[in-house]
C-alpha cells in the first residue's frame, strides 16, 4: 500500500483494566484502499475500529487521519485523554462509521437522519442537504422510504439508510463494524451490494467483517487479528489462498 496514507495507526494499545485488548497494532490504509479486518471473537477487531475515531481512547500509540495525528495527552491517572476536542470533532465529522446495529435516530425520519449532521455540524444549507440526501437515498434504494421512521424499516433498509447518512458528510474514510452481523441472512446481500458499489469507487474503507467471500472479492488488503496483535496481513489471494500462520489456516477453515 504505497499510495498516500488515509489512515495510519502506530503501535496502538488498548487496555480495559487488567485486560490488554490491543497489543501494539501498526497499520496503514492508503487512499482508496479497502482494508478488511478479520479474526475470531475477542481478537480486538471492533476495538481497533473504535479507536480510529476515538469512540475508545487508546491506552497508548497514535492515530492519524489524512496525515493529521490526533492530539492526545497523558492524564494524572496515566490514561490517554483528548487534548484538542475541536480537532477530534472536526476529523470525526468527515470520518464515517457504520455500526452493527444501525444507530439511527428512531424519532427522526430516514431523510432527517441523513441531513442532521450536514446541517447542524457542517453548516450546510437545508435545501442543499435535502437535495443531496435524496440523491443518496435513491442510490441505496430508499428513495421511496425517505419519510418513514426507522422502526418501520427492515434491518437491511436501516443499514442502507445508515450508509447514506455516512455518505452525506462526504467522508475521508468509511469504517464498517460488522455491518451485516445484525441482519437476517436474506438481507445481507442488499447491504453488501451497496458496500461493493462504494468499493468500486475506490473509497477508503476499513471493514470489520465475518463475510469471508466478500472480503476476498472486495478488499485490497486483509488483516487477521489474533489476541490483540496482527497475526498475518497481505493481499486477499495470499491470506485466503496461501495463509502462512497456522492460526489463520484454522480460522479460515472454521468459517468456510
Amino acid at each position: 500500500m504505497a499510495n498516500e496514507p488515509a489512515i495510519e495507526i502506530r503501535d496502538l494499545r488498548k487496555r480495559f483494566g487488567s485486560l490488554e485488548v490491543l497489543k501494539g497494532i501498526s497499520l496503514t490504509a492508503g487512499q482508496g484502499d479497502i482494508v478488511a479486518i478479520i479474526g475470531g471473537s475477542g481478537s480486538g477487531k471492533s476495538t481497533l475500529l473504535r479507536c480510529i475515531n476515538l469512540l475508545e481512547r487508546p491506552t497508548s500509540g497514535e492515530v492519524a487521519i489524512q496525515g493529521e495525528t490526533y492530539r492526545m495527552r497523558t492524564s494524572r491517572h496515566g490514561d490517554m485523554e483528548i487534548a484538542d476536542r475541536r480537532q477530534v470533532q472536526r476529523i470525526r465529522a468527515h470520518l464515517g462509521m457504520v455500526f452493527q446495529n444501525f444507530n439511527l435516530w428512531p424519532h427522526r425520519t430516514v431523510l432527517e437522519n441523513v441531513i442532521e449532521v450536514p446541517i447542524h455540524v457542517l453548516g450546510m444549507k437545508r435545501d442543499e442537504a435535502v437535495h443531496r440526501a435524496e440523491k443518496l437515498l435513491n442510490r441505496v434504494g430508499l428513495g421511496s422510504q425517505k419519510s418513514m421512521y426507522p422502526g418501520f424499516l427492515s434491518g437491511g433498509q436501516q443499514q442502507r439508510a445508515a450508509i447514506a447518512r455516512v455518505l452525506a458528510v462526504d467522508p475521508l474514510a468509511m469504517l464498517f463494524d460488522e455491518p451485516t452481523s445484525a441482519l437476517d441472512p436474506e438481507l445481507v446481500g442488499e447491504v453488501l451490494s451497496v458496500i461493493r458499489d462504494l468499493a468500486a469507487e475506490q473509497r477508503t474503507m476499513m471493514l470489520v467483517t465475518h463475510e469471508m467471500a466478500f472480503a476476498r472479492d472486495v478488499a485490497s488488503h486483509v488483516v487477521f487479528l489474533r489476541e490483540g496483535v496482527i497475526e498475518e496481513q497481505g493481499p486477499p489471494d495470499q491470506i485466503f489462498g496461501d495463509p502462512r500462520s497456522p492460526y489463520l489456516k484454522q480460522f479460515i477453515s472454521s468459517v468456510a
